[in-house]
Order: structure tokens, then C-alpha cells, then sequence
């Protein structure tokens, strides 16, 4: 049985999976930390507070005594961290915040792991960090996709920050002995998600009827995971995983910004084609005026540092782990387009990554 530590537990992928651990292992005890800022949302987590599945505390991973004391009381066995600041856009005008919580954050999390499991002889201990492909940096048109020996080449200080801290976990299990894995994913998508990130902003302005926002020329390219696919991986990794090794994630999904955009336009048209009644909920909707979403597109200046392609080569995950995605993305945006059909929420800005 698990005593589990979910840091960040009430954010996207956070949320997605806290669920999906509930339903695999329902014996497992699980105790979320999450400081609620703009990207956490307890609401996400209601129903599995209300069943009594985890215990929820709103709190900094910064906070070394609130860390301990979880260690402490709840007799914690393993931590899988999600908790960090993602979005490269806000790194870019403020990376103070990032470094505060992607490397000095770790860093609190690892000396509590190291106190309460190495120092107290504890030999049953995971600590699962959750990484980016960005650290890896940006790829050519026609490169191979990152491995996990792929040299480290940041380029905006969100990568830069994340990177830091995978060196940190690294050096915690070769200093230390800590029993460590460390996931690098592609970009995650799917339910719960933030609307500042590409994909939900997109169809969130597809029903607002507001501009389609697309850095450069559209035809930065993305590997996409849909967000339960990346959930499986992390559980077989505790299951399976080396200890010490880190592991690419992939949803082997290459993907053009404007590509997807285009595809996003024609799914959501079709699904208010489908059910002509959201209509109702979403009046200024091209679609509601016989217009396409594909109308709403606009090209806006490119960000500085923008890595032009991302791609994972899961290869390590399916020899050593048999883990392959089960949902293709064409599936998996669809699954996406009704989740946000039936939970809208207000804009809360943002563009493509």
C-alpha cells in the first residue's frame, strides 16, 4: 500500500491523476499538496474529497516545516511531483517565480524525502519527478526525436528552471541513494486543463467567438500526449521503472501548431452541428451565425525563444515498461472538445505554445 504525495495535485495533469490513481489503486492513501494559484483549482478534486479518496492541504512545497510534518503524519512511502510553475509565456516576464518553485521547491521536497525515509533507514521509499521534453530544447524539422541521452539545452527560463531540477533529483539518487525516476513528457492535453495552454484556449475562444491567437507562421511542431495516456506511464513506472533511470513519454503525435488549430475549428463546428442546442449556451459561436471557426484565425507576433519542434522517443518506455498510448490524437481531441463543451468556463487568456 501507497501513502502517496501528490504535489500539485489540484492543477492539470495533477487532477487527471489523482482520479486515475483512485480508480486503479483504491487502497492507496493519497495526499495532495497544492498552493492554489492560478492554475489549481480544488474544484477538480470535489469529488474524490467528498468520497474521502485523498486528503487535500492548500500549501507551498516551498514551506520546508508543512513538507515534513506530511512526511511525518502521514507516514508518506512515495511522492510523484507534478508542482510547478509551467507556462513558458509567464516565464518570460517573470522568472523569479519559476525558479523559486521548479528548483528550490524541489529541492525542499528532496531534503524532507532524504530526512524522512534515508536518515530514518527507510528502505521501501519512490520519489517520481515529473519533467518536460523542453529541457532537451528545440529540434530540427528532420532530427531524430529526443531520447532520454539527449544533452540538456534549455532556451526560455521555464526549461530552464525544470532542467535544473531534474539534475537535482538526479544528483539526490547518485549523492544520496534516493529511490528516484523522473518522467519527461510531451505536451499533455485533456480535461481539467488550463485555458492559457494552446489547445483548451483555442476551443474556449472557438465558443466565445473571440481571435484564434497564433505565434509566427503556425508550424512550430509539438509531440501531444492526451493526459491519461501520460497517467498509465507514471503508474508503470512506480511499478516497473528503474530506479535512477528517467523516462521519455511520448504520445507519438507530431503535430503543426496550425494544423491543429484547423482540426480543433472543424471538430467543434461539427459537434455544435451534432447538438444544435449549445447553441443556446454558446451564442457567439461562428457556427451560430453560419460562419466556420476556422473565421476566428489570427497570426500574432512570434514570442522570443520559441523552440520550433518538440518529439519524444518513447522507445525506453515500450522495451522496458510495454507502455504505448492508447489514445490516438485525434481521439483523444475529441474526448477534449466535449469535456470543455459541457464545463466552460470564463477566458482566462493566453496563446500557443
Amino acid at each position: 500500500m501507497k501513502n502517496m504525495l501528490i504535489t500539485g495535485g489540484a492543477g492539470f495533469i495533477g487532477s487527471n491523476f489523482c482520479h486515475y490513481w483512485a480508480v486503479q489503486h483504491p487502497n492507496d492513501k493519497l495526499i495532495v499538496l497544492d498552493a492554489l494559484t492560478y492554475a489549481g483549482h480544488r474544484e477538480h478534486l470535489a469529488m474524490l474529497e467528498k468520497n474521502n479518496q485523498l486528503i487535500f492541504v492548500q500549501g507551498d512545497i516551498g514551506d520546508q516545516p508543512l513538507v515534513e510534518k506530511l512526511f511525518a503524519e502521514h507516514d508518506i512511502n512515495c511522492v510523484v511531483h507534478f508542482a510547478a510553475e509551467s507556462h513558458v509565456d509567464r516565464s518570460i516576464d517573470g522568472p523569479d517565480a519559476f525558479l523559486q518553485t521548479n528548483i528550490m521547491g524541489t529541492h525542499v521536497l528532496l531534503k524532507a524525502a532524504k530526512k524522512y525515509w534515508l536518515d530514518a533507514g527507510i528502505a521501501e521509499h519512490h520519489f517520481h519527478h515529473v519533467s518536460t521534453d523542453e529541457v532537451y530544447g528545440s529540434l530540427e524539422t528532420d532530427a531524430p526525436a529526443f531520447t532520454e541521452s539527449s544533452p540538456f539545452a534549455p532556451n526560455s527560463p521555464y526549461s530552464a528552471s525544470k532542467a535544473a531540477s531534474d539534475h537535482l533529483v538526479r544528483a539526490y539518487h547518485h549523492t544520496y541513494g534516493l529511490n528516484v525516476t523522473t518522467s519527461n513528457c510531451s505536451n499533455n492535453y485533456g480535461p481539467y486543463q488550463d485555458s492559457e495552454k494552446l489547445i483548451p484556449l483555442i476551443i474556449q475562444n472557438i465558443l466565445l467567438g473571440k481571435a484564434l491567437p497564433i505565434y509566427g507562421d503556425g508550424k512550430n511542431i509539438r509531440d501531444w500526449l492526451y493526459v491519461e495516456d501520460h497517467c498509465r506511464a507514471i503508474d508503470l513506472i512506480l511499478a516497473k521503472g528503474k530506479i535512477g533511470e528517467v523516462y521519455n513519454v511520448g504520445g507519438e503525435n507530431e503535430w503543426r501548431n496550425i494544423d491543429i488549430v484547423n482540426l480543433i475549428c472543424d471538430q467543434v463546428d461539427a459537434a455544435l452541428a451534432a447538438n444544435t442546442q449549445l447553441l443556446q449556451q454558446y451564442p457567439n459561436t461562428p457556427y451560430a451565425k453560419g460562419d466556420a471557426a476556422k473565421s476566428l484565425i489570427t497570426f500574432v507576433k512570434d514570442r522570443p525563444g520559441h523552440d520550433r519542434r518538440y518529439a519524444i522517443d518513447p522507445s525506453k518506455c515500450h522495451a522496458q515498461l510495454g507502455y504505448y498510448p492508447q489514445e490516438s490524437f485525434e481521439t483523444g481531441i475529441i474526448k477534449t472538445i466535449n469535456w470543455m463543451l459541457h464545463n466552460q468556463k470564463k477566458n482566462q487568456g493566453g496563446t500557443s505554445k
